[in-house]
């Protein structure tokens, strides 16, 4: 057993003990985060006079072989270490004998692992933002390519108005781009230095903190040695931020899985985001929404198992912590695996417009706007809203769409009602009056369209 730590000790741990404590079967995911760390705090050393210069050009030189050598793969992390700290520190001491145990000075394994956390969240972070821009820039392609594409738009999954395909799309764009600015949000308020934190006092060296966290691109170091080593606010908010994510997902996954359905008929998925029933020939199962909407709960479970190891631990560090890493590393590999093959998935995705459109009109969408337009032609709302709901009624004992009645038809229910209705209660009528920001109409749709590529152009 390779530990740091014996002197204070008379009798090796326990083996049951040593395995239960050990990490390193999960945290060797940063190892490149911790020699970058190791390799700052050297330099900082170094400049402080802590370290000589050329003690200082030793460990740094070799702390950089070390990490191409298991970046290559020519040197295996071993697992009878304890974590990954102790395998960086014992290879180094092993090349170097004792310049290399020179390597801890003026640090704690409680600010080195709180460095490396917050490092490698910070690349999440990154690499979460970089995917839900790419499927913004997908969700945008379709946006322009169906701002005359109408389609019903639903409220308690009953047809309700008539939209545009890209009015619907622009939900999620809004979605998507919420979560982006979440992303920045965290990044902003997590991107300070713990490192230097010590145990949880920091220290007598005079280490030069704000040379560091510059080292490391960081604004600056943490303010307060006992919140460096034992804050994870930053992965709650990053786990919460994914949790979202997954959320906007998994209602996306919800429409496509209906919009693929044999009653709906909305869309066609590629066959290769798509798979077939060991039984059925004619089946066509939208597996990647599936499972997208399945995983939801997984990067929830990280979040709310993170929230409660953290809720009963006093300052500073408690090994309790240790659990903040094995859940969030899967649900920050969940959630970004997810944004990619959903994306796959919209790009390849076939919409049925016919389909769409004849599902607008054969659902009394337009029936708001025939009300409207009695309001319009001197009928109080609230008496124009029962005339219209009897005359829903009278075409579902017909069983027919409103424009397919006759204006004599029609003038038995309302005298009001003349010839201009039917325009006044077509699809393309119905969709394109409706003329604010945010409203479907293709003119609004082409103001949000513009907004949204100057957006994404800039961020």
């Amino acid at each position: 057993m390779a530990q740091l730590w014996g002197g204070r000790f008379t009798k090796e741990t326990d083996q049951l003990v040593y395995n239960f404590n050990a990490s390193i079967s999960f945290d060797q995911k940063f190892y490149k985060e911790d020699i970058t760390g190791s390799i700052a705090h050297v330099k900082m050393l170094a400049k402080q006079g802590i370290l000589t210069e050329e003690e200082g050009k030793q460990i740094e030189k070799t702390l950089g072989e070390i990490l191409a050598e298991v970046e290559s793969g020519s040197l295996e992390i071993s697992p009878k270490y304890e974590d990954i700290h102790s395998f960086v520190e014992a290879t180094l001491i092993d090349r170097l004998g004792d310049v290399g145990k020179k390597l801890h000075t003026g640090r704690s394994r409680n600010d080195q692992v709180a460095l490396d956390m917050r490092m490698y969240t910070r690349n999440q972070v990154k690499e979460t933002d970089g995917l839900l821009k790419e499927l913004l820039e997908t969700i945008l392609k379709i946006m322009k390519e169906n701002t005359e594409t109408i389609m019903p738009g639903f409220t308690h999954l009953q047809k309700a108005q008539p939209i545009t395909l890209a009015h619907h799309m622009g939900a999620y764009f809004e979605m998507f781009k919420r979560d982006r600015g979440r992303m920045h949000d965290i990044y902003e308020r997590m991107n300070y230095c713990p490192l230097g934190s010590g145990a949880l006092a920091g220290t007598t060296y005079p280490l030069d903190r704000e040379y560091t966290a510059s080292l490391l691109d960081f604004y600056g170091p943490t303010l307060n040695s006992m919140d460096g080593v034992s804050d994870r606010d930053y992965l709650i908010e990053f786990l919460n931020a994914l949790s979202i994510i997954m959320m906007h997902l998994s209602r996306f996954s919800e429409e496509i899985i209906i919009w693929n359905s044999n009653e709906y008929q909305f869309v066609e998925i590629d066959d290769a985001y798509s798979t077939g029933s060991s039984i059925m020939p004619q089946k066509k199962n939208p597996d990647i929404a599936e499972l997208v909407r399945g995983k939801t709960g997984r990067v929830y479970g990280a979040l709310m198992s993170l929230l409660t190891t953290m809720k009963g631990i006093p300052l500073a560090y408690n090994k309790d912590m240790q659990e903040d890493k094995e859940l969030s590393f899967d649900a920050m590999d969940t959630a970004k695996g997810c944004i990619a093959l959903f994306n796959g998935m919209l790009a390849t995705l076939s919409f049925k417009k016919e389909n769409m459109r004849l599902s607008a009109n054969n659902g009394f969408t337009n029936a708001t706007d025939a009300a409207d337009y009695l309001v319009k032609h001197g009928v109080p709302f609230r008496d124009a809203h029962g005339i219209v709901g009897r005359l829903v009624l009278y075409c579902i004992d017909k069983n027919c769409a409103i424009d397919d009645l006759s204006l004599e038809e029609l003038k038995s229910i309302s005298p009001v009602f003349e010839e201009d209705l039917y325009d006044a209660i077509s699809m393309e009528t119905c969709v394109n009056t409706r003329l604010t920001i945010g409203a479907p109409s293709k003119a609004s749709m082409d103001k949000v369209i513009s907004l949204n590529e100057a957006y994404l152009e800039k961020n």
